[in-house]
C-alpha cells in the first residue's frame, strides 16, 4: 500500500478507494504465532447487597487507591454500566501472559475487596437492570444508536461481561501458520468456544432458557457491527467490505452530539452522503465501533467469550491460545469442529443449547482434548494445567458448561453468585 496516498490525520476527504486499501492493509499483520494478550472484564457488585447498583465512579474510586500501576503491566478501563476490565500487556507467550495477569487480577480484586466490592460470576447481571453511568459523548450516540434496533445495546453496554483473547494473525503464507489459515479456522472454533464457554443462563432475574444470554443479547443488535464477517478466500478484502458497509455508530465532533444519521454506512459517507466530508481519523475511529465475533486489529480479538467466574479465565485462555497456537492442537481442533458447520446457525444454537447439543458437545470435548495435550508443549505451569484440566472435569468431559452450574446452585439457593467463591470471598470482606 502506498500510505502517501491517504490524507494525514483529520486532513482532507478520504476516498472510498483509499478506505477500502487502509482498512485492508492494516486489519492482519504478520507475525509468527505465540505472542498473546487477554482482556478480563467482570461485573461489579456491592458485597452487602450484590443487586444494589454500583455505578463506575464507585469502582474508579476503589482502583485510585492504587499506589502504583498493576504488577503485571496491565490497563484498568471501565465499561458503561460500572464493569472493570483488566487489559493484559502483550506477552511474548502464554506462560507469561498468565503470571502477569494473575498478579494483576490479584492486585484489583484486593482493591475491590478494601472498598466493600466483588467480582461477579455471570457474564450477564442477573437481576440489575441496565443504568449506564458512564458520562462520554461515544457511549450517548452508542446508546442512541443501538435503540433504534430495539433493548438489547442498552444491556451489552451496561449489564454484560466478557472474556477477550487476542492472537497474533499469522503471517502472510499460506498453511496452517498463515493469517487466512488461522482467520478461517478460528471463525470455524468460534462457537464451540461460546458452547464451551457459556456463563449467562439468567435473563431479568430468572433463567432464560439460553446458556449464553451475553451472546443472545450481541445477536439481537445491529447485525452490520455484530454479525460474523462473511468470509472468502481473501480475508483482507472480506473485511475492508464489512468495515465500510457497517452503519456509522457516531461522527465525533467537538462542537456537537456525536449521533450519526440514521442508516448511513461508512461507505455512502465516503461517497459524499455525509454531514461532512470523512477523513482518515473518521475511518479509524469507525473500526473502533465495530464488534464482530473475530475482530482484525493487527492481530486476531476473539470476542464471542462469556466472562468466567473467579479464576476460570485463565483455563479457558490457554485453552483457547492451544487451540490456535499449537499447530497439532489446531489441527485436531478443525477435525472437531468441523460437523459444526451443518448446524443451522451454529452461533446462535451455541448460545441457545451450549453442550446440549450433541454435535457441539463432541467438538468442544475433542477441543479440550486437543487444548490440555498442548499445555506442555506451550510452557504453561502446573499451576494453569490443574486449573484447566479442573475446568475439563467439570464441564466439557460432562457435556456441560459453566451456566449449568450456575443454574443448579440459584435452584438449590436462590443465588445468582454461586457456586461458593464469590460467596467465601464477600464473608472475607465482611
Amino acid at each position: 500500500m502506498n500510505s502517501a496516498r491517504l490524507p494525514g490525520r483529520g486532513v482532507g476527504a478520504l476516498s472510498e478507494s483509499d478506505a477500502e486499501i487502509y482498512v485492508a492493509s492494516v486489519c492482519f499483520k504478520t507475525g509468527p504465532p505465540g505472542a498473546a494478550g487477554v482482556e478480563v472484564e467482570r461485573l461489579v457488585h456491592d458485597v452487602s447487597d450484590p443487586q444494589f447498583p454500583v455505578s463506575v465512579a464507585r469502582v474508579s474510586d476503589a482502583m485510585a487507591a492504587s499506589q502504583g500501576p498493576l504488577p503485571g503491566g496491565g490497563v484498568i478501563t471501565f465499561e458503561p454500566g460500572g464493569q472493570l476490565e483488566v487489559s493484559s500487556v502483550c506477552a511474548p507467550d502464554l506462560p507469561s501472559l498468565v503470571v502477569a495477569t494473575r498478579a494483576d487480577l490479584a492486585a484489583v480484586e484486593a482493591l475491590l475487596a478494601d472498598a466493600g466490592l466483588c467480582f461477579g460470576a455471570v457474564a450477564l447481571d442477573p437481576a440489575r437492570p441496565p443504568v449506564r453511568s458512564l458520562d462520554h459523548p461515544r457511549y450517548a450516540a452508542m446508546e442512541h444508536h443501538f435503540d433504534r434496533f430495539g433493548s438489547a445495546g442498552r444491556v451489552m453496554m451496561c449489564s454484560t461481561a466478557a472474556l477477550q483473547i487476542s492472537l497474533e494473525a499469522g503471517f502472510d503464507t499460506p498453511g496452517s501458520s498463515g493469517a487466512a489459515q488461522r482467520w478461517a479456522r478460528l471463525h470455524n472454533l468460534v462457537p464451540v468456544l461460546a458452547a464451551m464457554f457459556a456463563n449467562s443462563p439468567f435473563l431479568h432475574g430468572v433463567p432464560s432458557g439460553w446458556q449464553s444470554n451475553r451472546q443472545r443479547i450481541w445477536l439481537a443488535m445491529d447485525a452490520s457491527r455484530t454479525a460474523m464477517v462473511p468470509r472468502s478466500v481473501d480475508p483482507r478484502l472480506d473485511w475492508a467490505r464489512y468495515a465500510l458497509d457497517a452503519l456509522l455508530l457516531c461522527i465525533p465532533s467537538t462542537e456537537a452530539a456525536w449521533t450519526a444519521p440514521r442508516g448511513l454506512t461508512m461507505r455512502n459517507w465516503l461517497r459524499g452522503e455525509g454531514p461532512r466530508p470523512a477523513t482518515l481519523d473518521d475511518l479509524k475511529y469507525h473500526l473502533t465501533t465495530l464488534f464482530p465475533p473475530v475482530r482484525p486489529r493487527g492481530f486476531m480479538e476473539i470476542r464471542v467469550i462469556d466472562a468466567q467466574a473467579g479464576s476460570d479465565w485463565e483455563s479457558v485462555t490457554a485453552m483457547v491460545t492451544a487451540l490456535m497456537d499449537d499447530e497439532h492442537a489446531a489441527d485436531l481442533a478443525a477435525e472437531a469442529c468441523a460437523p459444526v458447520a451443518s448446524l443451522s446457525n451454529p452461533l446462535r444454537t451455541a448460545a441457545r443449547h451450549a453442550l446440549t447439543n450433541p454435535v457441539l458437545a463432541s467438538a468442544a470435548y475433542g477441543c479440550a482434548e486437543a487444548a490440555l495435550m498442548a499445555l506442555p508443549r506451550l510452557g504453561v505451569d502446573a499451576a494453569t494445567r490443574n486449573r484447566a484440566e479442573d475446568f475439563v472435569d467439570r464441564f466439557t468431559a460432562r457435556g456441560r458448561c459453566p451456566a449449568e452450574e450456575r443454574l443448579e446452585v440459584w435452584r438449590k439457593t436462590g443465588s445468582y453468585f454461586g457456586p461458593s467463591e464469590y460467596e467465601e470471598r464477600c464473608e472475607n470482606v465482611r
